[in-house]
């Protein structure tokens, strides 16, 4: 039966991806038409070419918007080989790239959510079929309107975490991650607090820890370099670009979806200071802790997506393009409703989609002015909607996420990435 399944699947394979390749290329056409500026991807060429001419990479402003260096050095080494293309072809190849990237990204969704009834082991043609709609959401609109990068760290930290546990490589995505861009950072904290769950428990602890151990080392190394490169800028990095979270962009813009954007619409304030560094103490520990036992039980998306939206909430600015692990989630709570059914787990799955589709969050009043600092509650409820979601998908795990249970006999994060149907 299994070989007949696949058989099926290969012959269904070929219609999935000429309709993947249909939506892209209408895509691609949409974002022409829209005369999209990829913003953020003149910014990466900048910082290549101050890297190459030897300049002060903390002091650039570029573009017409004078946006300034806000990665940390090594980010900035990575990009030097697109001072070697033109525009017209960096553009170009940076949008095929985000394209193949979302497709690789949606692949390893599937490979941590695990077979699903109806669905089976075809995993590429889902892959191309969820791709085909997955690139029409906002955030990936965005990442591929400003060219970012969200997609490759999101490839990278997913690649290490559907990889065989204890395996020798794993951790190295989410090192060179955090190296590029600190926030990734926060899953190898989860690694390191799953090890030490499972030996309270006296379970397999050395694979989360060696897993997390490789991530700081690749994360060392990589800083390092940079550091041996660019000695001046990493100082400056290190010892205060770091802690300059205003350098970024205004708090309260309106595709400041973290905590911190938030609170700043909601108490009209610029800053919202000691009010949002308590908050997301709060809510670190909380989503941290139902990352872990997510894990302790097996659940490894939930785990994953869990852990990367306890990062985007607690994080200073959290753009939303940032917020392209809307594809795992989604699938996650689809997987939930296929398995189970249900009206309310249909009807999660599409407010889920309707939430990063809709693109809501741009119907407030924004823009020039700080116009958001004035939002009324109706507004500011549009502008909170990937908070919201992102919430209610944590919290929906916390009967299952927190450590009361921690004794309980449970299968630990030592499979090969297969979900079971528990979450």
């Amino acid at each position: 039966m299994t070989v007949i399944a696949l058989a099926g699947a290969r012959r269904r394979v070929p219609l999935a991806a000429g309709a993947c390749l249909l939506s892209f290329t209408a895509f691609w056409l949409a974002q022409r038409a829209a005369d999209v500026s990829m913003i953020d991807l003149m910014v990466y060429r900048a910082e290549g070419e101050t890297v190459r001419a030897g300049g002060d990479l903390y002091a650039l402003r570029t573009t017409e918007a004078h946006l300034p260096t806000t990665y940390p050095p090594f980010a900035a080494l990575l990009f030097t080989p697109l001072t070697l293309l033109d525009t017209a072809d960096m553009r170009t190849l940076a949008t095929v790239g985000n394209l193949l990237l979302l497709v690789a990204f949606t692949h390893l969704a599937l490979r941590l959510v695990g077979p699903l009834p109806n669905i089976g082991h075809a995993r590429v043609e889902t892959a191309l079929w969820v791709s085909a709609l997955a690139v029409w959401a906002e955030p990936m609109w965005t990442t591929l309107r400003y060219g970012q990068v969200n997609l490759l760290l999101a490839v990278l930290v997913l690649w290490d975490l559907s990889r065989r546990p204890g395996h020798r490589w794993a951790g190295l995505g989410i090192g060179i991650a955090a190296a590029i861009k600190l926030t990734p950072a926060l899953f190898a904290v989860f690694l390191l607090l799953t090890g030490a769950a499972e030996a309270a428990r006296r379970g397999p602890w050395r694979p989360p820890v060696r897993h997390a151990c490789v991530a700081a080392v690749s994360f060392a190394g990589a800083t390092l370099l940079a550091a041996a490169v660019l000695p001046y800028d990493s100082w400056r990095f290190w010892t205060r670009m770091v802690f300059e979270a205003g350098r970024v962009g205004l708090a309260e813009d309106t595709a400041n979806q973290s905590l911190r954007g938030v609170l700043a619409r909601l108490l009209h304030t610029a800053e919202p200071g000691i009010r949002w560094a308590v908050a997301a103490a709060a809510v670190g520990a909380l989503g941290l802790a139902v990352a872990v036992r997510a894990a302790l039980r097996g659940e490894r998306a939930r785990a994953a997506v869990t852990c990367a939206a306890t990062a985007l909430l607690v994080s200073p600015v959290s753009w939303s393009h940032h917020w392209v692990w809307c594809v795992p989630m989604a699938l996650l709570v689809w997987a939930r409703a296929v398995r189970r059914g249900g009206r309310a787990r249909w009807a999660a799955t599409g407010a889920v989609a309707l939430v990063f589709c809709s693109y809501a969050l741009w119907w407030v009043p924004h823009g020039v002015g700080r116009l958001e600092l004035g939002q009324n509650y109706g507004e500011m409820t549009l502008s909170a909607l990937y908070v919201g979601t992102a919430f209610a998908f944590l919290l929906h795990g916390v009967p299952h996420g927190l450590p009361r249970g921690i004794g309980r006999r449970t299968r630990p994060w030592t499979g090969r990435g297969q979900a079971v149907a528990k979450e």
